[in-house]
């Protein structure tokens, strides 16, 4: 049984809204950096390749290529210091954790495209005719 102080803390610094992304997806993480007494916003684009932890622990993990080395970066979900979560792209992959994609390069590391589940679909976009 755990106790209900740290039950009230946790609950405090959760999310409010649900992350609509899985591991294949291609995201933008804006996230808040402080220089001297100045605030702005610095983005990380890439794969996440994994997801992991649960609660107030639970982190993700984005990869991307920059001049042809690879950068991870490991964020943890519930951080005040992420501004937002974009979704580019929906990947389609059959693996929880995709630390396969360090051994690749080039057109290997990309992933195919899944189509988006009805609860990712932004209601106020149009529709293509």
């Amino acid at each position: 049984m755990r106790n209900k102080l740290l039950d009230i803390a946790e609950q405090s610094s959760l999310r409010e809204e649900p992350l609509n992304f899985t591991v294949g997806d291609t995201i933008d993480v804006h996230t808040r950096i402080l220089e001297g007494n100045k605030e702005r916003v610095q983005v990380f684009s890439g794969v996440v390749i994994a997801r992991r932890g649960h609660g107030t622990s639970e982190m993700f993990t984005v990869r991307r290529i920059v001049q042809g080395e690879g950068v991870e970066r490991t964020f943890p979900v519930h951080s005040p210091k992420i501004a937002k979560i974009e979704v580019k792209r929906h990947g389609r992959v059959r693996r929880a954790k995709l630390f396969y994609l360090r051994e690749r390069t080039g057109k290997a590391t990309r992933l195919r495209e899944r189509k988006a589940k009805p609860w990712e679909v932004d209601p106020g976009a149009k529709k293509k005719s």
